[in-house]
């Protein structure tokens, strides 16, 4: 994971996911300062944001940091305060993060994974030949520790994304990809070329 820098809502998001999801909410009796009651499915009209966040986010998963073809599906709008505790942020652009949907998944309610919007470049590092992710040795124990359940949390770790960002590595260092083909579709592995003095 590196720093997601936040972007501005779309001009049309009032129209297209705020007004509509709020009207549900009223018509609905939902208060929005409790957590929702048990059952109650909300309208999905966030997804009708899902290509402005796909263009604004340049398609990198904010947890994974890859890029996520839009064509396959694989793209999601995690809502990172949960629906069912803070109803007021349902239907709120700034709640959102790009997340393709494994990592959505995994994710679900859970409150211990760090936001993408907050952490510092550097928490996360890279062992770039196997891929592996682990806490920046340099962070204080409740950082480090934050920085740990989270990949945990989201598998960040597993076999199949070392695979990635190892294949990654190792295409850029063959000649197989260039700087920005990295740094367009692997953002964290460029970060740590980068920081690693490789590129």
């Amino acid at each position: 994971m590196i720093h997601v820098e936040p972007q501005p809502e779309p001009a049309d998001f009032e129209s297209k996911v705020r007004r509509k999801g709020l009207a549900y909410l009223r018509r609905k009796k939902i208060a929005l300062n409790r957590p929702l009651p048990t059952g109650i499915e909300m309208k999905p009209y966030w997804r009708d944001c899902l290509d402005d966040l796909h263009a604004k986010y340049r398609g990198i998963c904010a947890y994974l940091s890859v890029y996520i073809e839009r064509v396959e599906g694989g793209a999601s709008v995690d809502h990172f305060v949960a629906k069912s505790k803070r109803p007021d942020l349902i239907y709120e652009w700034s709640n959102y993060r790009l997340a393709c949907l494994v990592m959505n998944s995994r994710k679900r309610e859970c409150e211990d994974v760090l936001d993408p919007f907050e952490i510092e470049d550097g928490w996360f590092r890279l062992e770039p030949v196997s891929g592996r992710i682990y806490p920046n040795p340099a962070l204080g124990a409740p950082e480090k520790t934050a920085v740990q359940r989270t990949i945990d949390r989201l598998g960040l770790d597993g076999s199949g994304n070392r695979e990635i960002r190892a294949r990654r590595f190792y295409e850029y260092c063959t000649g197989g990809c260039d700087s920005d083909f990295l740094r367009r579709y692997s953002p964290f592995v460029y970060f740590e070329v980068v920081r690693n003095g490789l590129l």
